[in-house]
């Protein structure tokens, strides 16, 4: 009786592991862990201990008073552990928790039918930044660690890249985003705002935009499914995020190049929608007014 129980359990669990949610879920949490070994890095863990119970929490109760089906909320607690690798351990855990909330809440709040607008982690890390100067250390990109710990990094972002069939928006985004910092290393008499370009191509720089190129670049609701506007999008994440570097500097000029091509790609969707309603209309037409 207990086998067949555990079997009951087990495979839902094993059929969620191989969906891109599952890969991306398991990814985050084993690079959280890794990175909670280094010194302060339990704090780290603390908090996206709390960042994920929040999300579950939310999601739940949200599913409660929407009259949806109870599931395992992953994509919450992938937003809650994105936003937990990101904050500073300097950051309270209940900025942590609300900076969850206001994730969360834009997901259900901005949406394009079923769809969230915006990347939920991307937002909800940029609205702290800016209302409550919260500080973002990206510490689960293991910037002040070993090189295994950025080759770790790399491999579990390949995996997650390939299963959500965004490896090609991604090498796009990279190839893009340090081509374009290296010119701007390069090029005689080109100044940045904050720091110098070849600062973008260090830790934690590097390491930041390796995280945010494979964990939240690759969000499927909020990102084009095809691979001719996946690549045209994430060329525009990478260039208005290097655009910002160059001319404001700052911690968010990563955060705001994927709301930019977040709301590109929802401008595109409606765009094509209404194209498509607009050919079915003038169909319908000639063939009411057939003989």
């Amino acid at each position: 009786m207990s086998s067949v129980a555990a079997g009951t359990w087990l495979r839902p669990l094993r059929k969620f592991a191989k969906t891109p949610k599952g890969y991306a879920l398991a990814g985050l949490i084993l690079l959280t862990l890794v990175a909670g070994l280094s010194p302060q890095g339990h704090i780290g863990v603390i908090h996206a201990g709390l960042a994920v119970a929040t999300a579950i929490v939310l999601d739940t109760v949200i599913a409660r008073l929407l009259g949806r089906k109870l599931v395992v909320p992953a994509g919450g607690m992938i937003t809650g552990l994105i936003v937990a690798d990101v904050l500073s351990d300097l950051t309270s855990g209940l900025m942590v928790m609300l900076t969850v909330a206001i994730a969360l809440a834009s997901k259900h709040l901005l949406k394009r039918g079923r769809k969230p607008i915006f990347n939920p982690a991307a937002l909800g890390l940029a609205i702290s930044l800016a209302s409550m100067s919260t500080a973002q250390s990206w510490w689960a990109a293991m910037p002040l660690l070993s090189w295994w710990h950025v080759a770790l990094l790399l491999i579990v972002g390949v995996v997650v890249a390939v299963r959500t069939k965004k490896a090609w928006q991604v090498l796009a985004f990279l190839g893009t985003y340090f081509v374009e910092i290296w010119l701007l290393a390069i090029v005689p008499g080109i100044t940045v705002a904050t720091s110098t370009a070849g600062d973008a191509l260090r830790t934690p720089f590097v390491n930041a935009t390796l995280f945010l190129g494979f964990f939240m670049l690759t969000d499927p609701p909020t990102t084009p499914s095809r691979v001719r506007e996946q690549i045209g999008f994430a060329v525009l994440v990478a260039t208005v995020s290097v655009v910002i570097f160059w001319q404001i500097g700052g911690l968010a000029y990563l955060l705001v190049g994927l709301l930019v091509g977040n709301l590109w790609t929802a401008w595109q969707a409606r765009r094509r929608k209404s194209h498509t309603g607009m050919k079915f209309s003038s169909e319908t037409e000639v063939v009411a007014g057939s003989p």
